[in-house]
């Protein structure tokens, strides 16, 4: 058992995707508390300047399987590849993104070595546990009222983390590696095959990219509609985000739901609107650099984490609060 972590570094269509910089970040704090060192798995076609990119994020090992049948992500070879290669090198840990296509893989590979996986951690750390160095995965659980903390006995440690909670890996010097691997590919991967891959048109910039999000809860329904949550947030150059109520009203789509069952974005500032602060929803944006709410109960567990509260009725403030903003932007 080497103590490499493995970070899989998901790419699609020849960009690599947020979380596996935000992985690898995570990554390098854990090789240090470890004693190891950090690498990154690519599979595609034609991605060795991916593989560049990620030196130059401070990974240590770049290990790159190219093939042009990998261009398209396919399950099965994608899966039995990644098993193997994990099966040869014996890694301590293993990190991957909880995207689509991320999830699927890890699970596929959790059952092929028998292992054990987490999924959508929101926090990782190394800790002593029974004498030795363990990696511990730390979850929302129960309603998102408790944050729960895994430790898996089975190994390589495989734990799936939710896009946008943690920070990417600067640019530094790169001094790493790349190392091709074999791509040997069996008729019977193939059970499904991939034809075709497209990609949906975003009118606005993913919440985890977001620098400014602006949330509405159950409180809007005052308000009869979500629109001035959207005119707040174009007023700001900011994205649109929203509770499961508001998700079940209609006013918001699965992309935009924040939480514990939705996204995670950590931006530089959080507004919140109509929210009471259930820990289901707060667990969405607990790392964003400062918060902003906006409830008409002073009660409301939403304020416990606000750095800045305003205890009021939405259809009176929001407005003002607009009209001040386009006055001094």
């Amino acid at each position: 058992m080497s103590k490499e972590i493995w970070v899989w570094a998901e790419q699609r269509q020849g960009r690599l995707m947020p979380v596996s910089l935000e992985l690898l970040g995570k990554g390098q704090e854990l090789s240090r508390k470890l004693g190891g060192k950090v690498a990154a798995v690519l599979m595609g076609a034609e991605v060795r300047e991916l593989a560049a990119e990620l030196l130059e994020h401070g990974c240590e090992k770049v290990y790159v399987a190219e093939d042009p049948i990998l261009s398209l992500y396919q399950s099965g070879p994608y899966g039995n590849l990644l098993a193997g290669y994990i099966e040869e090198s014996k890694p301590e840990i293993v990190l991957w993104g909880a995207t689509s296509v991320g999830g699927e893989l890890a699970a596929w590979v959790a059952a092929r070595l028998r292992t054990g996986l987490t999924a959508h951690c929101i926090d990782l750390y190394i800790d002593d546990i029974k004498g030795k160095p363990q990696l511990v995965q730390v979850v929302p659980g129960w309603g998102g009222n408790l944050a729960l903390k895994i430790v898996c006995d089975t190994t390589p440690q495989m734990a799936t983390v939710k896009p946008g909670v943690m920070a990417e890996a600067p640019r530094t010097k790169a001094q790493g590696e790349i190392l091709p691997l074999a791509v040997e590919i069996k008729g019977g991967d193939f059970r499904a095959e991939t034809i075709e891959i497209v990609e949906e048109e975003l009118e606005e910039r993913p919440l985890e990219e977001a620098k400014i999000v602006v949330a509405g809860g159950w409180g809007l329904n005052s308000l009869g509609s979500f629109e001035l949550v959207g005119e707040l947030a174009k007023v700001l150059g900011g994205a649109v985000g929203g509770t499961r109520p508001a998700l079940d009203k209609g006013w918001i789509t699965e992309s935009s739901l924040i939480g514990q069952s939705g996204k995670t974005v950590s931006p530089d500032l959080f507004i919140s609107l109509g929210a009471s602060g259930a820990a289901q929803f707060t667990t969405g944006f607990e790392k964003a650099k400062v918060i902003l709410a906006v409830e008409q109960n002073p009660q409301a567990p939403i304020f416990e984490i606000a750095d800045i509260g305003i205890v009021g009725d939405l259809k009176s403030i929001l407005p003002l609060l607009i009209q001040e903003l386009k006055k001094g932007l």
